[in-house]
């Protein structure tokens, strides 16, 4: 892609766009606190760091990939996601966001007690819950009592599709603009409008999307390599050496790959 088509796409962004709401958001403490006051009903957060993107990957190499992480004044830990279609939403993959994240909460020799409180946050363009609310709160509960269990987990989906006079209602709102000009809350409207509308950030937002097409592009021809590796492992011909000198591999992934075959 070359600038003029980078600036295309910019303009075509609105925050649904998850690309698009992680730099807007990225490292605005108070501007992630505005909509963390607006979703969860509150009027007192103190957000004292929001990074935008962080990958985590467990043993097995899964990876996810955090749209925004925030932490309050107080410890807790949010992870803010948005999503345009039902499998990004699927409700285990929020459960499997959270477990990644709680295991980054406790250091060695620290107790379970101390694990932080963590909410899971999906904004997501359609109603993918189907009960009409703007906003559905899931705490883990105990079956035979209906109270609250309290493990400080919390997983909360955004209707994105609700918009009405409400604070949240307008905020919905907001995330579907592409204009900052149209967006009821300014402060939320001045991040868009600098992105969209600065020479600065325009270029910020083509690096962000240039490094991530880069890293798309190779982790498609890793993948590709892991495919041609699988193939010869299963003709059986070569070593696992052999192999990982002709694909490109090392010999440990490729260790990895025929254990895979076998497990």
């Amino acid at each position: 892609m070359d600038r003029s088509e980078y600036y295309k796409a910019i303009d075509e962004f609105c925050l649904m766009d998850d690309t698009f709401m992680s730099a807007v958001f990225d490292g605005d403490n108070k501007t992630v606190a505005l909509l963390l006051n607006i979703i969860l009903n509150r009027s007192d957060f103190e957000v004292i760091e929001v990074i935008a993107q962080r990958s985590y990957n467990n043993l097995l190499d899964r990876s996810i990939r955090l749209d925004i992480f925030a932490k309050d004044s107080s410890g807790k830990v949010y992870n803010i996601e948005v999503q345009r279609n039902y499998e990004g939403a699927d409700i285990r993959r929020a459960r499997y966001n959270s477990s990644m994240i709680d295991t980054r909460l406790l250091s060695r020799g620290q107790k379970f007690s101390e694990l932080a409180d963590s909410y899971v946050i999906f904004i997501t363009e359609s109603d993918v819950i189907g009960a009409g609310l703007p906003l559905y709160e899931i705490d883990r509960v105990v079956t035979q009592t209906g109270t609250y269990f309290g493990d400080g987990s919390h997983i909360i989906y955004v209707n994105g599709a609700y918009e009405d006079d409400s604070a949240l209602g307008k905020l919905m709102h907001d995330f579907k603009c592409r204009n900052a000009e149209d967006m009821n809350y300014t402060q939320i409207a001045d991040r868009v409008r600098y992105i969209k509308e600065t020479e600065g950030g325009r270029e910020n937002m083509c690096k962000i999307m240039e490094d991530l097409n880069n890293k798309a592009a190779k982790e498609a021809d890793h993948n590709a390599r892991k495919s041609n590796a699988l193939a010869l492992i299963r003709i059986g011909k070569l070593s696992f050496e052999e192999i990982a000198a002709c694909i490109g591999l090392t010999v440990e992934e490729v260790k990895t790959l025929a254990e895979g075959e076998t497990a």
